[in-house]
């Protein structure tokens, strides 16, 4: 059940909130302003110094740590090395959440260096600023709850919905088997087709312009998404095996 992931412990929530952002690259910067333009105060803190973003309170890293709700925007590969160094310094009252585009690694990561009076709520916002750029309108986003009262996470579902995205609460381990043969299939065929170095044709389809988006939303990441991607979700190796292996047998079919 579900229900187990929670404590049953309700609070009074006031409408906005003021919100830690740690990592401020391409993500953090898109979900930084998407949380500005819905009414929150955001604390970011940036590793690479970046100040350029409009709204944005720039903090230091022991302010953005210290508020009530911190989401960490952090590559997937850098994770652990992040919350290691930052679990001492976060607020005991404090709810952590993740945004990587893997569940199981980053919950692991979160159970292991947090201590137990901070609350873990694991998030995949599926979007980004490619995929959003014609508006959030039913664009999924993916709670876990790890340890986290339910009424936090009931306002974060409720936030999340009030912005047109279509939020599922589910288990880390469902959402990598998922998203192994969603989010996984098409940043690898993305990155498939790009070495093909598809030209732009005045034949174009409906079908090769709908292929050559998909070069675009997924190679505008970075290279470092695409590998995180494969090698910490579980669940990657077989898509690509199943992947190989029904690309051999229409191979075959081919054959007279």
């Amino acid at each position: 059940m579900l229900e187990s992931y929670y404590k049953i412990v309700y609070y009074h929530f006031e409408e906005k909130m003021e919100i830690g952002i740690y990592g401020l690259g391409r993500f953090g910067s898109f979900f930084a302003t998407k949380m500005i333009e819905q009414g929150h105060q955001v604390y970011g803190f940036s590793r690479s110094g970046k100040t350029d973003l409009p709204g944005i309170i720039y903090s230091d890293e022991e302010t953005v740590l210290s508020q009530k709700y911190i989401f960490f925007c952090v590559a997937i590969s850098a994770f652990e090395e992040v919350i290691k160094k930052c679990a001492k310094k976060i607020s005991n009252d404090s709810v952590v959440c993740d945004t990587c585009s893997v569940k199981l690694f980053p919950c692991e990561i979160m159970e292991k260096y947090l201590p137990e009076n901070i609350q873990i709520m694991a998030t995949h916002p599926m979007f980004g600023p490619d995929s959003a750029k014609n508006g959030l309108k039913n664009l999924p986003l993916v709670i876990c709850p790890v340890r986290v009262d339910r009424a936090k996470v009931d306002y974060w579902e409720k936030e999340f919905s009030s912005w047109g995205l279509d939020v599922f609460k589910m288990s880390p381990d469902r959402h990598d088997r998922e998203a192994a043969y969603s989010q996984g299939i098409t940043h690898f065929l993305g990155r498939t087709l790009k070495e093909l170095d598809l030209p732009y044709t005045d034949l174009a389809t409906v079908g090769y312009k709908s292929l050559m988006e998909i070069v675009e939303q997924t190679c505008n990441d970075s290279l470092t998404l695409f590998k995180d991607l494969q090698h910490y979700n579980p669940y990657a190796v077989n898509m690509r095996r199943d992947l190989k292996r029904a690309l051999q047998e229409t191979m075959n079919a081919l054959e007279w």
